[in-house]
């Protein structure tokens, strides 16, 4: 089974991180340096994402990208781990729990994908829009970031905070997207599918939301419903698709409350 480029910093209890569609491991740059004060964190670049070649012929639903995921945390020898994922990432770490749930101490969600009733049958046009323009304009990004202009015409869309984000935290989410080869490939996995299985209530789960998701809006994409039921929901305000970039010290606490409730 394939590899995945990981990163492990700091000591206690495993932490693994999960990043978006489109995105890579340094969609947790701003929330790490506090988080690795307390768990051995690991990030994982998912198969065509980051560091991580597409091969061909991959799976890429989420309860496969589960698997490799977990195959991956096996090569690295840790049994028992609590799980944050963002986006597909959050689908990933339910599916986490769903398959191996002796491994899985916690998980928590940050906008995590799956959680609607009627699943997608097509790519929405937006996606692909925002995936022409990173691979499309990677050599003016570094420069052209520069200007507001710019920075909206990429952020807006994904948060109410986009004019607060640094130039290196845009630059590293337009290069990941550029680069991520496996972008259509994991929109086509997630398509005629949502989240549809059994975790145990004995593993704690958090799920946060942003009041201002336009990515995955509340009005069809956060049924409370396909959700397990003993998960525990939370809006954060002024917050969207991406949690950890706009409310990063509320998804820290998030997380050490989630992993200190669980057993």
């Amino acid at each position: 089974m394939q590899r995945l480029s990981h990163v492990i910093e700091g000591e206690g209890d495993p932490l693994l991180l999960i990043h978006g569609m489109g995105s890579a491991s340094t969609a947790w740059k701003l929330v790490k340096p506090e988080l690795k004060r307390d768990y051995k964190v690991i990030t994982v670049d998912l198969p065509g994402h980051g560091e991580t070649p597409l091969l061909e012929g991959s799976a890429m639903d989420p309860n496969s990208l589960a698997r490799y995921v977990l195959h991956e945390m096996s090569e690295l020898g840790i049994e028992k781990f609590d799980v944050c994922g963002n986006s597909l990432g959050g689908w990933v770490a339910l599916e986490l729990a769903c398959l191996a749930p002796n491994r899985i101490n916690s998980v928590i969600g940050l906008a995590p994908a799956g959680l609607w009733l009627h699943p997608y049958n097509v790519r929405y046009p937006a996606t692909a829009l925002a995936r022409f323009l990173a691979k499309y304009t990677a050599r003016i990004a570094p420069a052209a970031l520069n200007f507001e202009w710019a920075r909206a015409l990429g952020f807006w869309d994904v948060s109410p905070r986009w004019k607060d984000f640094s130039y290196e935290l845009c630059l590293d989410a337009v290069e990941a997207m550029g680069k991520a080869d496996g972008y259509y490939p994991a929109w086509d996995g997630m398509l005629m599918k949502r989240f549809d299985g059994k975790i145990s209530s004995e593993i704690p789960v958090t799920i946060i939301f942003g009041d201002t998701d336009r990515t995955l809006p509340a009005t069809n994409c956060q049924e409370r419903s396909v959700a397990p039921s003993h998960a525990k929901w939370i809006v954060f305000p002024e917050t969207g698709h991406a949690p950890m970039w706009d409310s990063p010290s509320d998804v820290v606490a998030a997380i050490r409350q989630t992993t200190r409730i669980r057993k």
